[in-house]
């Protein structure tokens, strides 16, 4: 499978120069505004995975790809994206305004994973249309991140940090409450919603799979179960109360969304897809996907 583009790639395809402090110990940020790119020059972002997180705010007519979705943004819309899936935008000459800011997780190093919040996650929403009204409550987010960033101040990362966050908050508010009831008071709530977290965590770590990661090795509720070292009946339940989804769901969803990532993307041959996401027999993984699409995974990829 293609290799995930680098920050270095990133600067060097975007500006031609790499910044000096790129590899300091306290990870990497930036944040840019969109330049206004007239039709005969405009470059469409490429359809891969990078290493790096992105949060983009944008008014215009552009397109979001996915292995298995296109999201059009007509008026304004806040963008998160992470190294986990891969994703290309089309149209950018349609862009009137906008900023976007990059973030390795070493940024946060200490200050929490990035991956607990749901825009973040392969099963959460990652574009928020955005109102008039949260438009102007976005855009001065960003300009703030610009005014500290070109500032002296000796915690100016600690701001930025900040405001990264104010920045996802604001999104993961857009959403539904009902499941953020479901997380309120109590010690059942609590232990649930840690174990549901780790086996999350548990899930996502399995991905990407290339060169470097061929294959799952987790497959089952009971053989996650084992690692966390709970009853499988416990896992279960919590997963439950806290996603309204079961284990299995969960675990095939996401197997599902590599398999369709794997197929657009790599060159890797059906047989060995579905061997590196632990299926014995490539029928298994011919019935499986056909199961939850319809299609078979070679009409899948020739679509």
């Amino acid at each position: 499978m293609d290799n995930k583009e680098t920050l270095e790639e990133f600067y060097k395809r975007k500006f031609d120069w790499i910044p000096d402090r790129l590899k300091n110990n306290i990870g990497h940020f930036n944040v840019f505004k969109h330049e206004i790119v007239e039709s005969s020059k405009a470059r469409n972002l490429p359809y891969k995975r990078r290493d790096f997180y992105k949060v983009m705010y944008v008014l215009g007519d552009i397109e979001i790809q996915y292995a298995d979705r296109v999201i059009k943004v007509k008026n304004q819309a806040l963008f998160f994206s992470n190294p986990h899936i891969p994703y290309k935008c089309e149209n950018l000459e349609r862009i009137i305004e906008g900023s976007y800011c990059i973030f390795n997780q070493d940024f946060f190093q200490r200050f929490g994973d990035l991956n607990q919040y749901s825009v973040f996650q392969p099963t959460g929403n990652h574009v928020f249309e955005l109102t008039e009204e949260q438009g102007e409550l976005v855009r001065p987010i960003f300009a703030k991140m610009f005014e500290e960033i070109n500032s002296e101040y000796v915690h100016k990362y600690d701001v930025l940090r900040n405001l990264v966050f104010e920045l996802l908050h604001f999104a993961m508010k857009m959403e539904p409450a009902s499941l953020l009831e479901k997380h309120m008071g109590g010690q059942q709530i609590k232990a649930s919603q840690r174990i549901s977290t780790i086996f999350l965590e548990l899930v996502e770590r399995q991905y990407p799979i290339d060169e470097n990661h061929p294959s799952i090795k987790l497959r089952s509720a009971s053989e996650f179960a084992e690692q966390l070292n709970v009853h499988v009946n416990h896992l279960n339940r919590a997963v439950k109360e806290i996603t309204q989804k079961t284990t299995t769901q969960i675990i095939a969803e996401r197997l599902l969304q590599e398999a369709k990532i794997m197929l657009k993307q790599s060159n890797w041959n059906i047989s060995e897809i579905a061997y590196a996401l632990g299926f014995t027999e490539v029928t298994h993984f011919n019935n499986f996907f056909k199961k939850h699409l319809g299609i078979s995974p070679s009409k899948f990829r020739n679509i």
